[in-house]
C-alpha cells in the first residue's frame, strides 16, 4: 500500500523529493503510451494524463493512502477519461472539415506540447514505437467504436486480464473478451503482409527522388493502382478535402504539388515508426507524410497539414 509522506518528514526537510511523488509521476509515461493509443493525438493524450494526475491530487492524503495501487487507480481514471472522450470524438468529427487522420508521432517521440503552448522534451513522455501505433493501425483503431478500442489496447497490447479490463469499461469480462475479438477482426481484415522496414525504407526513398522529379511515370511505378491518399488539413490548411483514389490520380495530384510556386523541401524521417516523409516551406514543417507499403508498392499515404497536429514536430531540426 501507497501512504503519503508528512510535510515535515525528514526527506522533506533536507530537500529531497517524496518518494511516494516520485513513485506516481513514474507512472506518466506508460499512461502517455496508453492514451496515446486509445486516442490516436498526442495532445489530448496529455491532457487526459493530466486530468487522471489532476484527479489524484485532489484526494485527501486519507484516500491516497488507502488506494492500494497508485498507478492502476490512474490506468482506470485515464482509461475512463479516454472512453468518454472518444464517445464525444465522433460527434466533433462529424464537423470537422474534410478527412481526419491520427496525429503523427515525430522520430523522437519526446516531442510534447508543453503548457505554454511550446514543447518540452521530458523522457517520461515518450511514446514507445511498435506496431500499435503505426498509422494503418491507428487508422484501424479509428473505425472501432470506443469500448472496442479501449478494450483491444488494454487487452492485447498492455496485457490487462479481461477482469481488470471490465473493471475499467464497466462491462462483464465476458463482453470485454467480446469487444477485444471484434476488435482483432478488424485489424487483420486490414492489415496487409508485412514488408520489411529496410524496403519500405527505399521505396519511400524512391518515391520521394521521383516527385522531386516530377516523374509521373516512376510515380505510378511506386504507387499500388488502388493506392488511396487522404489529407488532414482540419480547416486550417489548404489542401484536397476528399481521399484521391487511384495510383495514377495520385501521381498527377503529387506533381502538381511540386509545380507550385514555392517549393517544397522534403526530409525522410520516421513518422509512427514507420519511414516516411516531412515537407518544409522556408524551414517550416507543413506536412507529414505516411505510408503503407504492401506488396513493395505503395497502398495508402496520409498527409496531416493540420498545424495543430504538427505541433510535437515543432522545433526539431530537420537531418
Amino acid at each position: 500500500m501507497t501512504t503519503q509522506s508528512a510535510p515535515d518528514s525528514a526527506d522533506s526537510r533536507r530537500g529531497r523529493p517524496d518518494p511516494d511523488l516520485n513513485a506516481i509521476m513514474s507512472e506518466r509515461r506508460r499512461l502517455i503510451n496508453l492514451t496515446y493509443r486509445l486516442l490516436g493525438s498526442l495532445a489530448e493524450a496529455e491532457d487526459a494524463v493530466q486530468e487522471a494526475y489532476a484527479r489524484w491530487f485532489a484526494l485527501t492524503p486519507q484516500q491516497q493512502a488507502a488506494i492500494e495501487s497508485p498507478g492502476a487507480w490512474l490506468t482506470t481514471v485515464a482509461s475512463r477519461i479516454c472512453l468518454t472522450l472518444l464517445g464525444s470524438a465522433r460527434a466533433r468529427r462529424e464537423t470537422y472539415v474534410g478527412e481526419w487522420i491520427p496525429e503523427p508521432l515525430p522520430e523522437r517521440t519526446e516531442w510534447l506540447t508543453g503548457p505554454s503552448g511550446g514543447t518540452t522534451i521530458d523522457p517520461a513522455d515518450r511514446v514507445t514505437l511498435d506496431e500499435s501505433v503505426n498509422m494503418a493501425f491507428l487508422v484501424v483503431l479509428e473505425s472501432m467504436t470506443p469500448a472496442e478500442r479501449v478494450a483491444f489496447i488494454l487487452h492485447d497490447v498492455f496485457r490487462y486480464s479481461f477482469a481488470e479490463v471490465a473493471e475499467i469499461v464497466g462491462r462483464t469480462p465476458a463482453a470485454c473478451r467480446q469487444l477485444a475479438s471484434s476488435a482483432r477482426r478488424r485489424i487483420r481484415a486490414a492489415r496487409a503482409p508485412a514488408t520489411p522496414t529496410a524496403q519500405q525504407t527505399g521505396i519511400v526513398r524512391a518515391f520521394k527522388a521521383a516527385w522531386e522529379a516530377k516523374d509521373i511515370d516512376a510515380l505510378i511505378g511506386l504507387l499500388d493502382p488502388g493506392a488511396t491518399a487522404v489529407a488532414d488539413g482540419g480547416g486550417r490548411a489548404v489542401t484536397f478535402l476528399d481521399p484521391i483514389e487511384g495510383g495514377a490520380q495520385i501521381a498527377r495530384a503529387w506533381v502538381e504539388i511540386a509545380r507550385q510556386p514555392t517549393p517544397l523541401t522534403l526530409v525522410e524521417r520516421t513518422v509512427n515508426g514507420q519511414p516516411g516523409l516531412v515537407a518544409l516551406r522556408d524551414g517550416v514543417i507543413v506536412t507529414v507524410f505516411a505510408f503503407d507499403v504492401a506488396g513493395m508498392r505503395i497502398k495508402r499515404i496520409w498527409a496531416v497539414r493540420n498545424p495543430e497536429k504538427l505541433r510535437p514536430w515543432t522545433g526539431q531540426v530537420p537531418g
